[in-house]
């Protein structure tokens, strides 16, 4: 119950999307995703409980993402956290890390039962990025994230949704859930005072 408990009581903080995430001088078009989802998995039995076949897996933190559909294999995971001032969520820095994914440290590891949030930049000023192929991601695909303590984490995406970053749903995102989830998030939209307008986000549930 500690990682729920902690989520829960985070996502006050969170108010809004990434903290940046932009193009070059001669960006290439935004991600065009459109917003869909498909039926959300049935509710656990019961507050605390796994869904049925798919227990959680114990804390470890994640060490990489792949995708297969969008030709990702990341072998790092840059550790994130939220701006005290902005209450924004951190990016991976675009000069040192624009190919590798973020965790936000202060949900639970990939596995566990409640959110955990990844990022990882679609595009810096440096050019494309690790999720540059983001349009190639659809519903049931999968999420693959290794760990410290050699398991790989499977989630099986169910809804993607692209937003404009003042209209970032916080509560969605961050808010607490009895059951092993995924969020991963990236910028998409168009670009402007240097960086993109939208964050296109995946929801996805944990499958093995």
């Amino acid at each position: 119950m500690r990682a729920t408990f902690r989520t829960a009581a985070l996502v006050v903080a969170v108010s809004g999307g990434l903290a940046a995430c932009g193009g070059g001088a001669k960006p290439a078009p935004g991600p065009r995703i459109d917003s869909t989802s498909a039926p959300a998995p049935a509710p656990s039995p019961a507050v605390g409980s796994a869904p049925e076949g798919v227990p959680a897996l114990p804390p470890s933190k994640p060490t990489g993402m792949k995708i297969d559909a969008a030709g990702v294999d990341a072998k790092k995971m840059v550790d994130l956290t939220v701006d005290a001032a902005t209450g924004e969520l951190g990016v991976p820095n675009a000069d040192t890390d624009a190919d590798n994914p973020g965790w936000w440290t202060q949900g639970v590891t990939p596995g566990e039962k409640g959110v955990s949030v990844l990022v990882a930049h679609f595009d810096t000023r440096h050019g494309p990025a690790l999720m540059k192929e983001v349009e190639k991601i659809k519903l049931g695909d999968l999420v693959e994230v290794p760990r410290e303590d050699g398991r790989t984490a499977k989630f099986k995406i169910r809804e993607i949704e692209d937003v404009n970053k003042k209209d970032f749903p916080t509560g969605k995102v961050y808010g607490a859930t009895d059951r092993p989830e995924l969020r991963l998030l990236t910028c998409g939209g168009e670009i402007e005072d240097g960086h993109r307008t939208d964050n296109v986000i995946f929801y996805a549930d944990l499958v093995a």
